[in-house]
């Protein structure tokens, strides 16, 4: 048997080892190539998935128990998109929102499970407040937030209303300069100087970013835990030691002053339309003393719900605050617009009156009811 020569061998040697590089280089090319285009195909994918996702406004709803205007509630969502909007509902612990306690099927389970007890006028309501962001906050898709209360109507459709918000990059947090004597307490400085002390209303409507601002705090909330308290009345002495000269006391509601205050503290009040977008009538004239004017709004009962009264809201064009000399022209989408889209406080009678009456802009069609303009 011929032996081949060692020239052959060499040769045969070096071809296998290029066949073999050619190989190798052309299994990893490949491989680039598959990733490249598996990651543009998903980069594309993600482009499309986010140019085509809708934001959604979560609604926040502060309730003692269940929602007694649940149905009202319910014709407006259904005139609404399910991926717009998102609903959390905080109510005293161990409630739960079931067929037993809710009549809309959007309100089903939309209770959170860690709620506290509640108490006016003291910093729990903020707690509350927070409980539910955090809980929002967990849905990337929610970028606005809305904080209403149990007793809130909805003064427009679904599809205004969401244009509306999202029409603007601002959050919708009624703020102003806070003047009088009482309500800020000089223990707060220098953590909150009193020049960033504000008021307003809890109603408010948030970005994202003013949201996680809120839920990251851990500066000025427990000053207000600490400092800001409402002042002692006789109807709650009962349940803490009576004051020796309540005349000193500070007259301080944490959720009127805590949103605004907090923004204004940080330097964002440039990002805010500073109204709220929720109307409010506070009764003066029933207060029994001075030092108790305004401060419980109006509850409208059967007999005030009137296509009339619904009209007076919706054509308040602009605010005025005292304060600071300031007149809030109300406008969307750089047109003039009514400055509010919700309005409190209603009885469930009253609610269902309007609802019927189609002083909302209701129609009766069958046997529900649709949300129109």
């Amino acid at each position: 048997m011929k032996r081949k020569p060692v020239s052959a061998r060499l040769r045969n040697k070096w071809k296998t080892k290029v066949f073999a590089v050619v190989l190798v280089g052309f299994c990893i090319s490949t491989v680039l190539l598959m990733e490249a285009q598996y990651r543009q195909i998903g980069a594309s994918s993600s482009r499309f998935s986010l140019f085509d996702r809708k934001p959604k406004i979560a609604f926040l709803f502060l309730a003692r128990n269940r929602l007694p205007l649940d149905l009202l509630w319910h014709e407006f969502f259904e005139g609404g998109n399910e991926n717009r909007f998102s609903i959390y509902v905080h109510s005293r612990p161990g409630f739960l929102l079931n067929k037993l306690t809710t009549r809309s099927t959007y309100f089903l389970d939309r209770q959170v499970n860690n709620s506290i007890q509640i108490y006016w006028g003291e910093a729990s309501m903020i707690q509350a407040e927070i409980i539910l962001l955090q809980h929002a906050l967990m849905d990337p898709s929610n970028e606005r937030f809305a904080f209403l209360s149990d007793s809130c109507i909805p003064l427009y459709n679904f599809s205004y209303t969401y244009d509306y918000i999202m029409s603007t990059s601002t959050s919708f947090v009624d703020s102003f300069a806070d003047t009088k004597e009482g309500r800020y307490n000089p223990k707060m400085d220098p953590v909150i100087p009193a020049n960033h002390w504000r008021k307003g209303s809890q109603w408010v409507i948030l970005t994202r970013k003013h949201a996680e601002i809120i839920v990251k705090d851990d500066v000025v909330f427990p000053m207000f835990q600490q400092h800001c308290q409402r002042k002692s009345l006789p109807e709650f002495w009962r349940d803490r030691p009576v004051p020796a000269d309540n005349s000193k006391e500070h007259n301080c509601i944490p959720d009127e002053h805590y949103v605004a205050t907090l923004l204004a503290q940080k330097g964002l009040e440039g990002e805010l339309t500073r109204r709220s977008l929720t109307h409010t009538s506070w009764d003066i004239s029933s207060s029994k003393g001075r030092e108790r004017q305004g401060w419980h709004p109006v509850t409208y009962k059967l007999a005030d719900a009137t296509p009339m009264l619904v009209q007076s809201i919706k054509d308040i064009d602009n605010i005025y605050y005292e304060t600071e000399y300031r007149r809030e022209w109300c406008t969307s989408k750089g047109k003039p617009a009514p400055c509010f889209l919700f309005a409190r406080k209603f009885t469930r009678p009253a609610a269902m009156r309007l609802l019927k009456m189609s002083a909302l802009g209701v129609s009766k069609e069958g046997s529900s009811y649709s949300f129109m303009r």
